[in-house]
């Protein structure tokens, strides 16, 4: 099959899917700062560039030439993705430095009491802003401070979050050709001062769509991630003959890793609790349970503890390196699965295919879990390898890119200083 027709494919999976409160730590406050508007058009655009689901050994294999040499010739690292470990929650914890128990998006299928149900699929949901209230992205910060900023289908830009938009903005479209987006991004960087971005994001779906539905050590993975090193390196071919290569500071980073889940690992979720004993606000990795009226004993008897694929906790009991259980939309009982475990409906058990498939969610130490972080540009220091470190942590070197003081997070900005040159710190 060729390429084209690979990633039109590919594309069709992931986010079809995807699209599959009291607190204990102190409120969300916006401490944004005006950046001077000669300052702003002075610095170079800031381009986060998202590969969903991109591990860190995926690299370095003969497959990612362009990415492994923005990696041999700037920073890289790995990252540690927050909990849960998947794609909405850490999507917007990169663009605000909050945990997810603290920015909201505690899971791609989440319910608030307000609100209703959330659901990747439903686009009235992911483009509701209220959703997002609890935190406050890096596009807003520097829109309120007088900074234009563009983003390409990056996880929470569909909304207006506290009343604010990028600038350009645009819903997640898998039928959007790859070489496409590569396009409308270079044009934005190509515009003049006066309209040329801040700040802008890509985002790329089809490591994990192809992860996702035949494993991660697949041929089809191995072609996706082809495809997209190419699109990498049409990126990068773009910079150098446009002479944008002293404009951009590039990051690109992935949200998670994923790991395999061999045949027959999955179970029905209908055999963890009955209907009639309680609601399942969220299926797959992490398992949100909310007992019915009546059950709440039963239902804690029948779940709290260790089980042969998964464990379970209430919600202000989960392990304390998570961070995660205070959030009010944390149902009462979260089930955690074991790598390697699915658990799904019943129905959705009967139709899954006979082979190997591929997730994320699980625990974020897990090696498998890894994120990807690369870094390059006129910021950047050249050949640097960093230790790992959290994802809650890029987001204060984001904001310093761009030149607005960040809102309130918990990144430390410690950790990325040495990725950067002498006169950028």
């Amino acid at each position: 099959m060729p390429r084209s027709v690979c990633l039109r494919a590919f594309a069709l999976l992931p986010l079809l899917l995807l699209t599959a409160c009291t607190t204990v730590e102190p409120p969300f406050q916006s401490t944004t700062a005006v950046a001077p508007a000669a300052d702003a058009e002075a610095r170079p655009t800031l381009l986060l560039v998202s590969l969903d689901g991109l591990r860190p050994d995926y690299l370095g294999r003969g497959e990612t030439p362009h990415l492994d040499a923005l990696a041999r010739e700037g920073v890289q690292a790995w990252m540690r993705p927050s909990y849960p470990s998947l794609t909405f929650p850490n999507h917007y914890t990169l663009v605000t430095g909050l945990r997810p128990d603290r920015h909201g998006l505690i899971h791609n299928s989440m319910v608030d009491s307000t609100l209703g149900d959330f659901r990747l699929s439903d686009r009235d949901a992911v483009g509701n802003g209220a959703w997002y209230g609890d935190g406050e992205p890096l596009w807003v910060t520097a829109e309120n401070a007088g900074l234009r900023t563009a983003t390409l289908s990056w996880p929470g830009s569909e909304a207006p979050v506290h009343g604010v938009r990028p600038t350009r903005w645009f819903p997640f479209d898998y039928t959007r050709p790859i070489e496409t987006r590569v396009d409308m991004v270079l044009d934005w960087l190509s515009e003049p001062a006066g309209t040329r971005p801040a700040f802008a994001t890509l985002y790329f779906e089809h490591t994990d769509s192809a992860g996702h539905h035949f494993g991660p050590d697949s041929p089809q993975l191995h072609e996706a991630l082809q495809a997209v090193d190419a699109a990498l390196g049409r990126l990068i071919e773009g910079l150098r003959t446009r002479g944008l290569q002293d404009r951009v500071n590039l990051v690109v980073v992935s949200d998670h890793g994923m790991a395999e889940v061999p045949p027959g690992q999955a179970i029905a979720v209908e055999d963890m609790v009955t209907l009639e004993e309680a609601r399942v606000t969220s299926t797959g990795q992490v398992i949100g349970i909310v007992p019915n009226p009546g059950f709440e004993a039963q239902v804690a008897r029948k779940l709290i503890g260790a089980h042969p694929q998964y464990d379970c906790w209430r919600k202000g009991e989960m392990p304390a390196r998570w961070k995660f259980g205070t959030h009010s939309r944390v149902p009462p009982i979260v089930c955690q699965m074991h790598m390697g475990w699915d658990a799904v409906p019943r129905d959705a058990l009967a139709r899954r295919p006979a082979h190997a498939r591929g997730s994320h969610g699980y625990d974020p130490a897990l090696p498998e879990m890894r994120a990807v972080f690369i870094a390059q540009g006129p910021a950047f220091r050249r050949g640097v390898t960093l230790e790992g470190f959290d994802n809650v942590d890029v987001y204060p070197l984001l904001a310093r890119l761009i030149g607005v003081t960040p809102a309130e997070n918990d990144g430390n900005a410690e950790t990325l200083l040495p990725a950067l040159r002498d006169g950028v710190r």
